[in-house]
């Protein structure tokens, strides 16, 4: 059994590839493996380890500067769901694209999971969904909207282009784990809108606290590991990965004409070339040799 721990914090770093190196140090000698992310703005990321490892580890994140009561979400995983640690130096933590936007001045009111329900369940409450379509496509909550972005950094031009649909109203947002709606709702602010509501340690920290019998949530919520989605209680879920763009499949979606295994399913089936296409089967080919060999093949 493995810890999974989803971590965010904006905060000033003056030299965020002086960090890299003792972070990736100490991810190594306590078997820590995952994405972190470093920028000017924070640091982001999901790392999994055994418990003490992963202590260790978020000790050691806890001395970076302004990290030192740095929040995360933990669930649990059967098997190690990265193939290895990667510390990336990023322009930003989460892309947005708006040079003006800054969590650390302003965000809009945080919502405990347990009075969530209440609010979006207020009729002058416009609840928005700031993730991208592929997770809205497998859960989100009853009655949000989805803005259909591919990215996150389109959802600004989606506002500019939808922001009179919601005169009047209060704005609830949420996402997987809270780090885009600071920046959704910073940017909001800076817009003019008034009331602007995020879910608390978002999605992730709604379906531990509140009980399935209570949950306005539906279906499952993708995270970005190998675990692909959980559920209710933070366990596993049921959608796996196409190995081509990335996206989550079903069940259902595996049965599909259009899927074949690490090559396409029905979202990618037009995306790629021939060429890109051989070297998907040639990769899951080598995938599939490993596995049978019971090696570990970084490919997956």
């Amino acid at each position: 059994m493995f810890t999974v721990a989803a971590l965010y914090r904006f905060t000033t770093f003056d030299d965020p590839a002086a960090l890299r190196g003792p972070l990736l140090e100490v991810c190594a000698r306590n078997g820590v493996r995952g994405t972190l992310l470093l920028a000017r703005e924070g640091i982001n990321g999901t790392i999994v380890g055994p418990r003490e490892g992963l202590d260790a580890t978020l000790e050691h994140i806890r001395t970076l500067p302004g990290c030192a009561d740095i929040e995360w979400k933990e669930s649990t995983a059967q098997e190690m769901p990265f193939g290895r640690m990667k510390v990336r130096l990023k322009r930003e933590i989460v892309t947005m694209g708006q040079p003006g936007v800054d969590p650390k001045a302003a965000v809009g009111h945080y919502v405990e999971p347990s009075e969530w329900n209440d609010l979006i369940a207020a009729p002058d409450v416009a609840v928005i969904d700031t993730r991208n379509d592929y997770e809205v496509a497998i859960g989100t909550f009853e009655g949000a909207v989805d803005p259909e972005t591919r990215s996150f950094g389109e959802f600004p031009e989606w506002w500019e282009k939808n922001r009179h649909r919601f005169h009047n109203k209060r704005i609830a947002m949420f996402c997987t784990g809270g780090i885009r709606c600071e920046k959704s709702t910073n940017f909001l602010l800076g817009q003019g809108v008034e009331e602007v509501f995020h879910l608390k340690g978002g999605i992730l920290k709604y379906l531990e606290e509140v009980p399935q019998d209570q949950s306005l949530w539906q279906g499952e919520c993708f995270v970005f590991d190998e675990r692909v989605a959980v559920g209710h209680g933070l366990s596993e879920g049921t959608h796996r990965l196409c190995r081509a763009c990335r996206r989550p499949v079903s069940l259902d979606d595996m049965l599909r004409p259009e899927y074949e295994e690490g090559v396409r399913c029905h979202r990618c089936v037009d995306e790629y070339t021939d060429a890109q296409r051989a070297r998907f089967r040639e990769r899951q080919r080598q995938m599939e040799l490993a596995e049978a060999r019971g090696l570990a093949h970084l490919g997956g």
